[in-house]
């Protein structure tokens, strides 16, 4: 019996992959270590696949899959520039290839909401969630 991804984990695969480009440490589902590197940290989410619009003949499943990357910069110096350098970093990571290799129809970045997140005994982080709606069609719900 051969086994195969889904859609779903094939198109999130590749937004990791794509995200590897950037110039900082890039994880996937992982929780926050107690360290955040100076070049800063992305966590990718799976996120929702939300419900799909449905065509008949042939039968598809259209989904807007939303998934959110977690943007953590801690730095002493210079902190809001580090996170405006990573925050464009990924805008230009997706925007190079908005199919990801023609696996999707389209990927988006919604703009993010930063905060700092203080710590105690050590410099403040600053943060985001950044929500990367994936546009794709499948063939059934579990495809």
């Amino acid at each position: 019996m051969e086994l195969t991804t889904t859609t779903r984990e094939t198109i999130l695969a590749a937004l990791h992959a794509r995200l590897q480009t950037i110039a900082t440490i890039v994880l996937r589902d992982e929780v926050l270590p107690e360290r955040v590197p100076p070049v800063g940290l992305i966590i990718l989410r799976d996120g929702q696949s939300g419900e799909p619009e449905v065509t008949l003949s042939p039968l598809r499943y259209h989904y807007q899959h939303r998934a959110e990357l977690e943007v953590v910069v801690q730095a002493a110096k210079e902190r809001a520039t580090s996170f405006d350098t990573l925050i464009v970093s990924i805008g230009t990571a997706l925007e190079t290839d908005r199919t990801l290799g023609g696996l999707c129809d389209w990927i988006e970045a919604e703009a993010p909401a930063s905060v700092d997140l203080p710590v105690e005994g050590a410099v403040t982080l600053k943060a985001a969630v950044i929500t990367v709606v994936l546009h794709y069609t499948t063939t059934g719900p579990l495809a």
